[in-house]
């Protein structure tokens, strides 16, 4: 009882704060001024073609519900009530990135003004909070984790506008900005939440049929939105999507890697359809900073082949090391789906920027990579600044983590240690 209160309490009181800051600041975007994000305001967003703008937002939506949502339920007695959170999670992280990032990106004459682009960009942040929660779903109470939300929102888009707006660096598909800050992030409150007795609790890892069914249909809508969310914000012209293109060539070569190496890794030799999943996170975790790059169709074969090599690898022997070494317990193995994936297509993403001409690009390297096209930048400055990135985030992700993980850990959010606030039948009737 004690437990609903809180959350119900909780859930009042952020409702109520963003009723209030959204009647002061948020207003719509006027339909006559399309470019008012890349013209007037101080955002890292540019300005696309309205024809696209819904099916953009419709699609990156329903990979976040779907796609993301369902990858956490692979706990058997907390499979429906992990979805559950994340569908929370997802409610009230749109509301709080609107707000947060509307103040850095969508800010004019002191109100913040939404439109398509403004939610893309907020479905994007719960996509990234979602993956933060994969780290310690199964470990932490709803109410623990409105929390992470509304300071991993904070911290997302506090790292995003130091990468995108104030240093320059290209991340369309989110290498960094989404999946290796919040693989790291999520690492990191993990570690801080770590308890010894935990270890011993394995009621709720019980595989079943559920957690497999979970896991074809978060797959099938992973290979269907995907390409949608990697080319979301990317400039739209006449010029084929390369960002759509590169996605699918990476997926593919991907789903092959897991055939070819986890057989050869596990005993009983057979795959359970959570591997497939895997596998598709990690093939768009490496192409969301190079897809829209010239990355070539073979490249995005090699990329996504060597993407799909790491969760294999990963599960198979990083894994029991962070468990035992660093006592890391990483629920939904986030460090080997999005985080080593995403520090790999930040690498890939630096040699290709250091490659770009303006013989290779075209007029399309002015979309991609405008700074080096309008001569400000040098292509290797370009490259030393996609660099820099990676520990810019790395740095972000796990001081936000340690401070996250404190405000998790403080004595009245904390679940007794032989609660049940982790079966589906305490906050859900299933």
């Amino acid at each position: 009882a004690a437990s609903r209160l809180r959350l119900s309490g909780l859930c009042f009181l952020l409702q109520i704060l963003t009723i209030l800051l959204f009647a002061v600041f948020v207003r719509y975007s006027p339909e006559s001024s399309l470019g008012l994000c890349s013209q007037q305001l101080n955002c890292s967003w540019r300005s696309q073609d309205s024809g696209f703008q819904h099916p953009r937002f419709r699609d990156v939506h329903l990979q976040s519900l779907l796609g993301f949502g369902l990858l956490v339920a692979f706990l058997g007695r907390y499979g429906p009530g992990s979805v559950a959170t994340s569908i929370l999670v997802v409610a009230f992280a749109i509301q709080w990135a609107v707000l947060i990032q509307g103040f850095l990106y969508f800010f004019l004459n002191g109100k913040i003004y939404v439109g398509a682009q403004s939610m893309v960009s907020a479905d994007f942040c719960a996509a990234a909070i979602l993956i933060a929660t994969g780290a310690v779903v199964g470990r932490v109470n709803p109410v623990q984790m409105l929390l992470l939300t509304l300071l991993g929102v904070t911290l997302f888009t506090l790292n995003e506008y130091i990468l995108l707006s104030l240093m320059g660096v290209r991340d369309s598909g989110g290498s960094l900005t989404v999946h290796t800050f919040s693989a790291y992030f999520g690492l990191m409150v993990s570690r801080i939440l770590h308890e010894p007795h935990m270890e011993k609790r394995k009621e709720q890892q019980d595989m079943g049929h559920q957690p497999d069914f979970f896991a074809v249909v978060g797959t099938i809508f992973l290979w269907i939105f995907w390409p949608s969310f990697t080319s979301a914000t990317t400039a739209r012209d006449t010029a084929e999507p390369w960002a759509v293109l590169n996605t699918y060539f990476s997926l593919a070569a991907s789903t092959l890697a897991t055939f070819v190496l986890w057989p050869v890794l596990h005993a009983e030799g057979t795959l359970r359809m959570v591997q497939l999943q895997d596998a598709t996170l990690a093939s768009v975790a490496v192409m969301g900073m190079a897809g829209e790059m010239l990355v070539t169709p073979f490249g995005a074969l090699i990329a996504g082949f060597l993407a799909g090599l790491i969760p294999p690898l990963g599960f198979r022997f990083l894994t029991p090391v962070l468990r035992s070494r660093l006592k890391i317990q990483d629920s939904c193995g986030v460090q080997n789906v999005h985080g080593l994936p995403g520090i790999l297509g930040s690498l890939l993403g630096t040699l290709l920027a250091a490659l770009a001409t303006a013989d290779a690009y075209g007029g399309r390297l002015e979309l991609v990579f405008p700074l080096v096209a309008q001569g400000s930048r040098t292509a290797p400055d370009q490259a030393l600044c996609q660099l820099s990135a990676l520990p810019v985030t790395l740095l972000l992700a796990a001081l936000g983590g340690c401070l996250t993980g404190a405000v998790l850990k403080m004595k009245g959010l904390r679940s007794p240690p032989d609660t049940r606030d982790l079966e589906n039948t305490v906050l859900w009737e299933v």
